[in-house]
């Protein structure tokens, strides 16, 4: 990342300004700052895209495929009274490399194998609903965001350390109670990734979202990895977990991966959680590090003054 820096002096002339050329960290903190510059509003909207990617091995070519897709856009204001909408699809599962999908005869159904049970998905998605599983409306909701009012979210303090005391620490993300399994060292930040996310879904202040990637940033097994793309082509910088293994022999043997959060360099903004591989073997042999197994990416969170209408119809992925 370059940012350019314009230098004051007295009588003396200055030479021009040059570009600073920061590394990943300070890359993902300058982001951090231009995240506390976001402006706010009266209502919250987020549009979420969840995908899981499967192995398609034909006689042709082994490629990738993303199923089990789903779409989930919601908004809320942030008084009781104001409104709250939860709409919901299915989208058609694609190919990730179309050339090899066309040698395979271009098939419209794909049979994969997923945890220990084959699933089927085709590449016809449905149209939004309002209701139903995971959807609908209520004019008089608003005013809370994932169990949490948004008085409390706008309170939240925005200094690194007292979020991370609040929200990263082990006792915090509950691995010190009696009934949970001791955290592993690969565990740890991976759950600190998940909980940062999860609140930078919610429509926290712009300080205290600038606040959480930089308590993020600083956490031991998180790194700055730099340029990063998430599943929608749009390119970020990223914090990234240690990888671990993953997977079982009797499938085929292990991989390694790892999680990580991609962040717009621009405007700080959360683009997408994804799972990445790091070490392909396995079911993912054939894969190169980078492939992403599975995500949650945000196509759009926004704040409004206006009440949001409803969400395009338009596909996320050609």
């Amino acid at each position: 990342m370059t940012v350019a820096i314009t230098l004051a002096g007295g009588n003396t002339p200055t030479p021009p300004p040059g570009p600073v050329h920061l590394d990943a960290k300070g890359a993902i903190l300058a982001a951090a700052d231009r995240a506390e510059q976001q402006p706010i509003g009266k209502y919250w909207s987020l549009d979420i895209i969840d995908g899981q990617s499967y192995i398609i091995r034909a006689k042709t070519g082994t490629y990738a495929v993303t199923g089990s897709q789903s779409e989930m856009f919601n908004w809320q204001g942030v008084k009781p009274g104001m409104g709250e909408v939860y709409y919901a699809r299915d989208l058609p599962a694609h190919p990730q490399d179309t050339s090899l999908w066309r040698k395979a005869g271009s098939p419209s159904r794909f049979r994969v194998w997923s945890g220990d049970h084959y699933d089927s998905f085709t590449t016809k998605g449905t149209s939004w609903r309002d209701s139903g599983n995971g959807a609908g409306i209520d004019p008089r909701g608003g005013g809370k965001f994932r169990g949490r009012s948004a008085e409390e979210l706008q309170n939240l303090p925005a200094d690194p350390a007292k979020l991370t005391e609040m929200f990263l620490t082990q006792s915090a993300m509950g691995f010190a109670k009696p009934a949970n399994r001791p955290a592993t060292p690969a565990a740890i930040p991976r759950v600190q990734i998940r909980t940062v996310v999860g609140l930078l879904f919610a429509p926290v202040p712009p300080k205290v979202r600038a606040g959480m990637i930089r308590a993020l940033a600083t956490q031991p097994g998180v790194h700055s990895i730099g340029p990063d793309t998430d599943p929608l082509g749009r390119h970020g910088i990223a914090l990234a977990s240690n990888d671990m293994t993953n997977g079982y022999p009797e499938d085929g043997g292990t991989y390694r991966s790892r999680s990580v959060a991609v962040f717009d360099e621009r405007t700080g903004a959360l683009l997408s959680i994804q799972e990445e591989l790091t070490k392909p073997s396995g079911e993912y042999a054939e894969m190169k590090p980078g492939f992403i197994i599975n995500y949650e990416t945000v196509r759009s969170a926004a704040w409004t003054d206006t009440k949001p209408g409803k969400p395009s119809t338009e596909l996320p992925f050609s």
